[in-house]
């Protein structure tokens, strides 16, 4: 079961408000302006203090909401509140432009700021290195926000080890001193980082938050290999980006899941989430639920 302990490892994910994740094609699926302040509402009640979106997350549209409950919410609340954000990925990017360019770095963190009405970034994580653009040119650049006071502590996401190494290795001061979280898809399906990454990030001091701790969705027990996911749902939505899921030996280990949840008097969405709790060297975890019932679901309760 989930605990109080907990509450500060688990973080409250937008990337559903006015789209899923950061995809144009996705724009529709997304949660209404409604739903997302009354979603941030139910997390707010139920302890959680942290809170993840990005520039690119429904065009904009997660971090303008993200802003508008914000300030809603008091200065006293904001300023223990942890606000995590990030640049990088190709969709926020004009043609003939690179995503982490130096230019492109300081044009989003601007809009980034306005949006979510800060005037600093909790943390501010790379999104997706793009391959193109020098990386002493994104890490100066990273740094020279650093040292203007717009970005506190500063991560990377969808990172190998190696590009951990590179960053730690290569940041500029006054960055490397902020350079502590590394955010990656990690969950019962997905145990890529469990061997190597995940271990050498608790040895060397770094706090690994894993993304997408119930795969979608399917580590809830909602979906059945060879049927048509229920309407609505991110599967519906978005088969592709799950498709290394679905076959055979994902759906064997949910129903192991499933047996081990229910010997436990566990919901599915808790087992899983304990299981990524629980791994060592695993700092904290991204939760996206997209209904108030959700919450209870993965053992949440108002406080």
């Amino acid at each position: 079961m989930l605990n109080a302990e907990d509450l500060p490892r688990i973080i409250f994910g937008c990337g559903n408000f006015g789209g899923i994740g950061s995809s144009p094609a996705l724009r529709h699926a997304g949660d209404s302006e409604e739903q997302a302040l009354e979603l941030l509402d139910r997390a707010r009640d139920v302890g959680l203090t942290r809170f993840d979106t990005a520039n690119t997350y429904g065009g904009g549209t997660s971090e303008m909401i993200l802003g508008k409950w914000l300030r809603a919410q008091g200065s006293d609340f904001v300023s223990q509140a942890q606000i995590a954000t990030k640049v990088g990925n190709p969709n926020g990017c004009p043609p003939g432009e690179t995503p982490l360019s130096a230019s492109q770095i300081g044009h989003h963190l601007d809009q980034s700021l306005h949006r979510l009405g800060l005037e600093r970034i909790d943390l501010f994580y790379i999104h997706e290195f793009d391959r193109v653009t020098p990386i002493d040119e994104v890490l100066k650049a990273m740094n020279r926000a650093a040292e203007a006071g717009k970005i506190d502590r500063f991560g990377v996401s969808n990172a190998s080890l190696t590009d951990v190494k590179v960053v730690k290795n290569r940041a500029p001061t006054a960055l490397a001193s902020r350079f502590e979280y590394v955010q990656n898809e990690y969950n019962l399906l997905a145990l890529a980082d469990a061997s190597e990454l995940i271990p050498w990030c608790a040895e060397n001091h770094f706090r690994y938050t894993a993304f997408s701790p119930l795969a979608g969705g399917l580590l809830t027990g909602k979906y059945r290999l060879g049927e048509e996911p229920p309407t609505g749902s991110r599967l519906a939505h978005a088969a592709e980006i799950y498709s290394s899921y679905l076959n055979e030996e994902s759906f064997a280990a949910i129903d192991l899941l499933r047996r081990s949840a229910d010997k436990r008097q566990q919901t599915m969405a808790e087992a899983a989430l304990r299981f990524v709790l629980d791994t060592p060297g695993v700092d904290s975890l991204i939760i996206a639920p997209r209904r108030i019932a959700h919450f209870a679901g993965l053992g949440l309760e108002p406080q």
